[in-house]
C-alpha cells in the first residue's frame, strides 16, 4: 500500500515539501527528547567530553594556523591587485574599493570552507571514538520509540572481529566516495563563474550525504545492512534525508556548537530512522519475526 501511495504523482507532490521541512526539524526533536529523558544523558555526556578533546586538538592544529595563512593570502592578493590598479588611468581608481570587497568575500568563503572541513573531520573522529556510547544511545532510543530491537547474533570473538571489519570497510567506502566525487568537484573550480557555484553546491550535497551515512548508521548497522543498501535507503528517503543532512552538516560546522552537535545528530538520526525508514522498510519483517518468536515460546 505504501508503495502504491509513493508511486502516485499527486501524493508525491504533496508529501515531498512536507518531508523536506520535516528533515530540518529532527535535531530540535532530538534536543527536546534528550532533555525529557534523563536516562539518556550518560550516553551523551561522555561523547561530549571526547568531542571537546578532539575539537580542541583540531582547532589548535588546523584552525588558527589556517586563519593566519588565509590572512597572508588575502593580503598578498590585495597588494597585487592594488599594484595592478595603480597602473590604470586615474578614473579607474574606484576599483580599489572592489579590491577591498573582493578581499573580504574571499576571506569569508575560505573561512567558511575551513570550518566545514574541520566540522567534517570532527564528525569522523567523534563518531568513531564515541561509537560505543552512540550505539547504546541509539539502542535506547529505538527501544523507547519502537518498543523493540532487531534480534542480534551472540557476541563472541568472531563476531567482534567481523564488526571491526565492517567498521573499517564502512570508513573506506566513505573515503572512496569522498575521493571519487570530491576531486572532480574541486576541478570544477577551474571553470570560471558557474564552475565555482556548481562545485560549492556539489560539496554541500556530498557533505550532507556523508553526514547522513554517519548519523543514520547506528540503526542500519544493527541490521547488518551493506553499504550500498544504506546509500540507497538515504536516497529513497529524499527530500527529508537531504534537508536532515544539510542541517546536521551546518550544526557540525559551527565552532563550539559542533562539540555538542554530534550526539544531538546521532539522536536525530535514530529518530529519523524510527519515523521515516523503519515503518515502511523494516517494521513488517521485524514485527512478523517478533510475533513468530512469541508464538514459539
Amino acid at each position: 500500500m505504501s508503495k502504491q501511495l509513493n508511486s502516485n504523482p499527486a501524493h508525491a507532490a504533496i508529501t515531498a515539501p512536507i518531508g523536506l521541512l520535516a528533515g530540518f526539524t529532527y535535531p530540535l526533536r532530538a534536543f527536546t527528547l534528550i532533555l525529557q529523558t534523563p536516562k539518556l544523558w550518560t550516553y551523551v555526556l561522555v561523547p561530549v567530553v571526547l568531542n571537546f578533546i578532539i575539537g580542541i586538538g583540531l582547532y589548535l592544529s588546523l584552525l588558527f594556523p589556517s586563519l593566519a595563512g588565509i590572512d597572508v593570502l588575502v593580503a598578498d592578493l590585495s597588494v597585487r591587485f592594488n599594484a595592478l590598479i595603480a597602473s590604470f588611468p586615474a578614473w579607474l581608481s574606484f576599483l580599489g574599493v572592489l579590491t577591498v570587497a573582493f578581499g573580504w568575500l574571499l576571506r569569508v568563503l575560505l573561512v567558511s570552507g575551513l570550518l566545514l572541513i574541520i566540522g567534517f573531520l570532527l564528525v569522523q573522529f567523534g563518531v568513531i571514538l564515541g561509537s560505543p556510547w552512540y550505539g547504546k544511545l541509539s539502542e535506547q532510543l529505538e527501544l523507547l520509540r519502537n518498543g523493540q530491537l532487531p534480534a542480534e547474533a551472540p557476541m563472541n570473538l568472531a563476531s567482534s572481529f567481523r564488526d571491526i571489519q565492517r567498521a573499517i570497510a564502512f570508513e573506506l567506502r566513505k573515503l572512496q566516495i569522498l575521493l571519487s566525487v570530491g576531486i572532480p568537484l574541486l576541478l570544477l573550480h577551474l571553470v570560471p563563474g558557474v564552475g565555482s557555484i556548481l562545485s560549492s553546491l556539489g560539496g554541500v550535497a556530498l557533505g550532507a550525504t556523508i553526514v547522513c551515512l554517519d548519523f543514520l548508521d547506528a540503526p542500519l548497522e544493527r541490521r547488518r545492512r551493506p553499504f550500498q543498501e544504506k546509500l540507497k535507503i538515504i536516497w529513497a528517503s529524499l527530500p527529508a534525508s537531504g534537508s536532515f543532512g544539510v542541517v546536521c552538516l551546518g550544526l557540525v560546522s559551527i565552532p563550539l556548537l559542533n562539540l555538542l552537535a554530534i550526539p544531538l545528530c546521532v539522536t536525530a538520526g535514530t529518530l529519523f530512522f524510527c519515523d521515516r525508514i523503519w515503518p515502511a522498510r523494516f517494521a513488517p519483517e521485524e514485527t512478523k519475526s517478533d510475533r513468530e518468536t512469541n508464538i514459539t515460546n
